[in-house]
C-alpha cells in the first residue's frame, strides 16, 4: 500500500510539472520559472496535506462532511432570518453585512464539525431510525499471525463465544501458511495443514467476525515488521504465540494477546479439599498410587488410584507442595465420588 501511494505521489508531481510547462507555453505572458515555482509549491502543499491526513478514517471524513453541511445550513437559516433584513436596506453596511455572514458561516461550520467528530458513533441519535452497519463502526481488532493459527487454541476460544475481537488475517500471513503447508518437510507440512484447518473452522463460525486484509510483503523476512506496522496503523492488538515477536511488538508500543496467559488464568486453582477430574496415566512410586497431570502441567499423585490407571476419575486434594517445577499435588481417590464409572 505504501509503495502504491508513493508511486501515485510521484505521478502527481510529474503531471504537475508537465502542466506548469504546458501552461507557460499556452499563456505567453507567463514566464516558465515563476509558473514552475508556484505550480510545484502548490503540488508540494497538496502532498503535505495528504501526509497529514494519513490515518484519517473514512468515518471521520463522513462526520466532517455531515458537520459542515449542518453548520452551513444553520448559518444560512440565521443569515436569511429577519434579524439581517434592516442591514440589507443600508448600502453603507453591505461590507459589514458580508463580514458578519462570513464569520457566522465559519463559526457555525466549525462548531458543527467538532460536535460531529466527537459523536461520530451516535449518528443514529442525530438521524432517527438510521443505524450504520456494525462493520463500519470501529471495533476491537486482533491481527492474527501464522503461529496463532498453527497453535490452534484460538478456534476453541472463539467457539466458546468469549472472544470479543474482530479477527484480521493479513494476506501475507495466508501466503506464509500456504507455503508451510506446501513444504517438503513433513513436520512443517503438518503444521501448515493444521493452521489451514483452524482457519477453515474459524470461517465456519457465524458468530466470529473474520476479515482478510489485502496486503502483501515482497520480502518474507519483513513479515514480522509488517505485522507490527499493521497493528500500529489500525490500532489493533497482535494475536500470536511467538514470544520474540510479542516482545518486539511491546517495544513498538503494540499490545499483544497472550493465549498461554489466558489458558493459565482459566486453570482451576487447587487447594486442600478441592475436587478435580484427572486422567490417571501411570503408576506412582508407592503402593496404590497413580499419577495424573492438571491442566497447568502440575503433577497430581493420587492415593488408592492404581487400579484406575487409564481412566478419568474425580479426586479430592489432600495437600499442595511447592516444587522446583512449580507444585506437586497429592489427592485421594474416593469410590463414592465416581459412582458413574
Amino acid at each position: 500500500m505504501n509503495k502504491t501511494i508513493f508511486t501515485i505521489r510521484i505521478f502527481f508531481l510529474v503531471f504537475s510539472l508537465l502542466g506548469c510547462v504546458l501552461l507557460s507555453h499556452v499563456i505567453s505572458e507567463w514566464s516558465l520559472m515563476p509558473v514552475l515555482f508556484v505550480g510545484m509549491s502548490l503540488a508540494a502543499l497538496v502532498i503535505l496535506t495528504d501526509v497529514l491526513l494519513e490515518g484519517f478514517s473514512l468515518r471521520g471524513l463522513s462526520a466532517i462532511t455531515f458537520g459542515l453541511a449542518v453548520g452551513g445550513l444553520v448559518a444560512y437559516l440565521i443569515s436569511s432570518s429577519p434579524l439581517f433584513e434592516p442591514l440589507e436596506d443600508d448600502p453603507t453596511l453591505a461590507e459589514t453585512l458580508f463580514l458578519a455572514r462570513l464569520v457566522l458561516y465559519i463559526v457555525s461550520m466549525y462548531l458543527a464539525t467538532v460536535v460531529a467528530l466527537r459523536g461520530k458513533d451516535e449518528f443514529n441519535v442525530v438521524i432517527p431510525y438510521v443505524r450504520f452497519n456494525p462493520h463500519n463502526v470501529e471495533t476491537a481488532l486482533a491481527v492474527v499471525d501464522t503461529s496463532a493459527l498453527i497453535d490452534g487454541r484460538i478456534a476453541a476460544i472463539c467457539d466458546s463465544r468469549w472472544f470479543g475481537f474482530t479477527l484480521l488475517i493479513p494476506r501475507f500471513v495466508l501466503d506464509e501458511l500456504q507455503a508451510i503447508a506446501d513444504s517438503s518437510d513433513l513436520t512443517r507440512k503438518e503444521k501448515g495443514r493444521k493452521g489451514l484447518d483452524v482457519l477453515n473452522r474459524l470461517r465456519k463460525m457465524k458468530h466470529v467476525d473474520l476479515r482478510i486484509h489485502e496486503s502483501d510483503v515482497p520480502d518474507r523476512n519483513a513479515v514480522d515488521s509488517k505485522l507490527i506496522y499493521l497493528c500500529d496503523s489500525m490500532k489493533a492488538k497482535l494475536l500470536t504465540t511467538d514470544y520474540n515477536l510479542a516482545k518486539l511488538a511491546e517495544f513498538h508500543g503494540v499490545q499483544w494477546l497472550n493465549i498461554t496467559s489466558l489458558i493459565k488464568a482459566l486453570n482451576q486453582e487447587v487447594s486442600v479439599g478441592t475436587r478435580v477430574c484427572v486422567e490417571l496415566v501411570r503408576a506412582g512410586k508407592d503402593a496404590d498410587q497413580a499419577i495424573g497431570y492438571l491442566s497447568d502441567g502440575s503433577m497430581l499423585v493420587v492415593n488408592k488410584g492404581r487400579d484406575h490407571i487409564g481412566k478419568e476419575v474425580r479426586v479430592e486434594v489432600d495437600s499442595v507442595v511447592p516444587s522446583s517445577g512449580g507444585k506437586m499435588v497429592f489427592a485421594t481417590y474416593f469410590p463414592q465420588d465416581n459412582v458413574s464409572e
